[in-house]
């Protein structure tokens, strides 16, 4: 019995030390995940300015600039959230990428160093505002009129065209541009006679005097600056040239199939 078991255990012992090395395990191929399409979203900057952008009553985001967007945006398969603030506040926020557009901004070699434009997508017009008693003032032209020592208030941060943009550079004139956040401070302003003169758009300036009751008291002088472009700015922290790309063949579209003219009519009209 123990020379059985001896042989046992050495032919047990020859078979282990026979036995091929284990075969390495072949990988498990890992089951795929279809990628998943990046969501479509956009944080518009809203500076109330009726009748472009504004809030309602009921807290709707609503103007024809607005309309314009939202339609474009819904062609993209894009949602659109709003934050609202001021014309300087949504510029920081641009820059930051915390917002990824604003409406209604004009193109400059500075602003284009931190944000991309649309095609132009209207044009627009800033009137020189007036009291009422000082409409027939003889002045053919802001520069005239600043000239003559007469303050003109502004918005911070907004263009206004070359023209304004030479009379600033003035050392002379400059004091006679007085800034403020929002138009509404400035027709104050006039009103108190702190300054005598206002520059709005002409759709603007028309839509607040009116919804204020103030056009018993401010009217539009004959001086203005003309017709310039205006344009969606776009962060180029959290937007690419391809969106905005996007953006351009968008609004193409709604020029082409009809939609854009009968938003802006609806406004005109």
């Amino acid at each position: 019995m123990k020379t059985y078991m001896l042989l046992v255990v050495v032919v047990f012992l020859l078979l282990s030390g026979c036995k091929p090395a284990s075969e390495p395990s072949m990988p498990v191929a890992a089951t795929e995940t279809p990628p998943q399409a990046t969501p479509c979203s956009f944080t518009m900057g809203l500076d109330a300015w009726e009748p472009y952008q504004y809030m309602t009553v009921g807290n709707t985001v609503t103007g024809l600039d607005v309309e314009l967007v939202q339609n474009v945006v819904a062609d993209m398969g894009c949602t659109l959230d709003v934050v609202q603030g001021s014309w300087l506040e949504l510029l920081t926020l641009l820059k930051n990428g915390d917002v990824d557009f604003v409406l209604g901004a004009s193109k400059t070699a500075e602003r284009e160093e931190f944000a991309f434009f649309s095609e132009p997508y209207r044009q627009e017009r800033f009137q020189l505002y007036v009291r009422k008693e000082q409409v027939g003032l003889p002045y053919s032209g802001l520069k005239e009129f600043v000239a003559a020592g007469h303050k003109v208030g502004v918005v911070n941060e907004y263009y206004y065209g070359d023209e304004v943009a030479e009379l600033y550079a003035d050392d002379n004139l400059r004091p006679l541009f007085v800034g403020a956040i929002i138009s509404e401070l400035n027709m104050a302003r006039l009103l108190d006679e702190e300054i005598d003169g206002l520059l709005e758009d002409s759709f603007v300036g028309a839509a607040i005097l009116r919804r204020k009751g103030l056009d018993r008291y401010i009217q539009a002088h004959n001086i203005s600056l003309g017709s310039s472009d205006v344009y969606v700015m776009f962060s180029q922290v959290s937007v690419s040239a391809e969106q905005v790309a996007q953006f351009n063949a968008g609004l193409s579209q709604l020029r082409d199939n009809g939609r854009y003219n009968q938003i802006v009519d609806k406004y005109r009209n």
